[in-house]
């Protein structure tokens, strides 16, 4: 077994283990200083660190970890940096210290830990997981849509560090996955702010945050709604020919859509067709469709 699996195995061994305590059992490693590594660790507590090999603090720091103290861990992971800085187990304590970090939602100290880890050691086997670590410690502050929305362009940037420059690692997978999410967030966002201009009134100001749905976010799960809400914004200003265009986009691509219907009513309602009408944006992203280049 290489040493990045076996560093890899020690990490998942962790999280189960966290998961027991959190419920309660007591198993492999036992609450509150029982079980087998309660016993095999648990003494070292009350051993000066100066006193311990860089092997048992390291040891105890992962016990602390497991028994649900992340931030004495850091602390230990910390001590073998500075007791013995050029030491495997020193290397081994940094990724460790940006783990616990993540595990202690100290999301700030998580990222710098893991960028020191990169910086560090750029061609290392687990400099993959350092990026990795560092792109989730931005993703999972991604909080209600509402919020300001910086923290959800530091994660799509950080997860594609992770699809570019590691592609075949076994982190890329996720990484896509996470990056679509965050990248329909973000749309989700621009379609909030849009139906709070469009219930107000403000149709162009409404007009302008579907634009950015439908040219900048067209894979995400909101493009369907951003096209009828174009419908509704343009129908109310008048501008019957960049609704039926709309329109006539929503009836290509999401027929079977909810949005479809609603949007098709309107504009029978009005004797209008879902037809590509006029000149303009929507007419050449109509043209993108028909060709293929955008479905």
């Amino acid at each position: 077994m290489t040493r990045s699996r076996s560093f890899r195995n020690s990490l998942a061994i962790l999280a189960v283990a966290t998961m027991l305590s959190a419920c309660g059992g007591g198993g492999l490693f036992g609450g509150g200083g029982g079980g087998f590594l309660g016993g095999l660790f648990g003494g070292n507590r009350d051993v000066p660190i100066e006193n311990l090999t860089a092997e048992q603090i390291y040891q105890r720091a992962e016990f602390e970890l497991e028994d649900g103290n992340p931030d004495e861990a850091v602390k230990l992971f910390a001590e073998v940096e500075r007791l013995y800085p050029y030491s495997e187990w020193a290397k081994r304590a940094l990724i460790m210290s940006a783990f616990a970090y993540h595990a202690d939602r100290d999301y700030e100290n998580s990222r710098a830990a893991a960028q020191r880890f990169i910086d560090f050691y750029p061609a290392d086997e687990d400099t993959p997981y350092a990026q990795y670590l560092l792109a989730i410690s931005y993703y999972d502050q991604i909080d209600q849509v509402g919020r300001d929305q910086g923290l959800t362009f530091q994660a799509l940037q950080a997860l594609r560090a992770v699809i570019e420059r590691y592609p075949n690692s076994e982190y890329a997978k996720s990484s896509i996955l996470k990056f679509d999410l965050a990248f329909d967030h973000l749309a989700g966002k621009e379609m909030e702010i849009g139906r709070y201009y469009l219930k107000r009134g403000h149709y162009t100001a409404a007009i302008n945050r579907f634009r950015v749905v439908v040219e900048d976010f067209q894979t995400t799960s909101h493009t369907a709604e951003a096209l009828h809400r174009l419908v509704e914004s343009y129908l109310s200003l008048g501008l019957t020919d960049e609704a039926q265009t709309a329109g006539a986009i929503l009836g290509y691509n999401y027929q079977s859509s909810d949005f479809y219907d609603d949007s098709y009513k309107l504009l029978t309602g009005q004797g209008l067709e879902m037809a590509p009408r006029g000149t303009g944006w929507l007419v050449d992203i109509y043209r993108q469709v028909i060709r293929g280049k955008w479905l």
